[in-house]
């Protein structure tokens, strides 16, 4: 498991996490009939194998009423659209409830309890995949409809989200899309200032904390590349490293900002000259420094061909 991946499942290992998840991200009725004070994790002991090797996914369990809701937490952290997620979804599924039977927590004649699957996804492109399973199935007569599976996921593109939406909500997960989306040093430090406000009770220490390893493991190194990122033990670490650091990081960030801009431009611009771009032309491009790209950008007007542009 990466460490983005386990960043993620330490925050979603939080109630306070998965109560704002569903609060704030769940707009359904139901939502309100809740007991978020038993909230409770389901523990790796209590499924079983197959669902064990899931290690990236976070189960959790909450009294509804009378009965427990099941809301299991799928974390997608991957640059490609998964789309056969529903059919994975729907697995995942059957194997709980099968679990669930085999552990004694369901009883001859009991039903099921309900569960909620929740794929939390931060990648670049739109997820273009199928909701619920029945989606990918043939169609098929009226008569045999019926025995066509539905199980449906409810999707949260934690970077697809308004930003003023997102500043306009008092909630966790809403601070993690808005890191998510950070585009400057001053946007992160925006939202640490809010988290350390936010988490001052004495029992939110492991949450302070977990968003700590989140900023100082993941985000950040993913921001400045190259950047040696202090050990970090606390939010009010990281906003004061920022401080120190922004304006150096601010100019870096517009630099990559630029670099990719222009390599971005130049593709196109060799893909309307030259037709389709081979892999080690679009590979020398993603890794030229701005001068390079500048100086290839020049020279399309003049080559007769991809050779003539990157040629030394």
């Amino acid at each position: 498991m990466s460490d983005h991946d386990s960043g993620y499942k330490l925050l979603f290992s939080h109630p306070d996490m998965v109560r704002d998840l569903l609060q704030g991200f769940v707009k359904e009725e139901w939502v309100e009939q809740l007991d978020f004070s038993s909230l409770e994790k389901v523990s790796g002991s209590y499924v079983a194998d197959d669902l064990r090797d899931r290690e990236d996914d976070v189960i959790w369990r909450v009294r509804w009423g009378k009965e427990w809701l099941f809301v299991y937490l799928l974390l997608e952290f991957q640059s490609a659209v998964d789309w056969i997620m529903s059919v994975r979804t729907d697995a995942y599924v059957m194997l709980l409830y099968q679990d669930l039977v085999k552990a004694g927590q369901i009883k001859r004649g009991d039903r099921l309890p309900p569960v909620l699957p929740v794929v939390l996804y931060n990648g670049k492109s739109l997820w273009t995949a199928a909701l619920d399973v029945s989606d990918l199935i043939t169609p098929i007569p009226r008569e045999l409809d019926r025995y066509r599976p539905r199980t449906r996921y409810l999707l949260i593109d934690l970077v697809r989200y308004e930003n003023a939406t997102l500043v306009s909500m008092h909630n966790l997960v809403a601070a993690l899309c808005r890191l998510e989306k950070s585009q400057t040093p001053e946007e992160i430090r925006a939202v640490v200032a809010l988290l350390v406000d936010w988490l001052k009770a004495p029992e939110q220490l492991s949450l302070r904390r977990a968003f700590t390893v989140m900023l100082g493991r993941v985000l950040l190194p993913r921001r400045v590349p190259g950047q040696v990122i202090p050990e970090l033990n606390d939010l009010q670490e990281v906003d004061a490293m920022l401080a120190e650091t922004v304006g150096e990081w601010t100019k870096e960030w517009e630099s990559k900002g630029r670099q990719k801009g222009e390599a971005t431009m130049l593709t196109r611009q060799l893909q309307r000259r030259f037709g389709t771009i081979p892999e080690w032309a679009s590979e020398k491009v993603s890794k030229a420094n701005l001068s390079s790209l500048e100086e290839w950008s020049l020279r399309i007007f003049d080559a007769q061909s991809l050779d003539d542009v990157f040629s030394d």
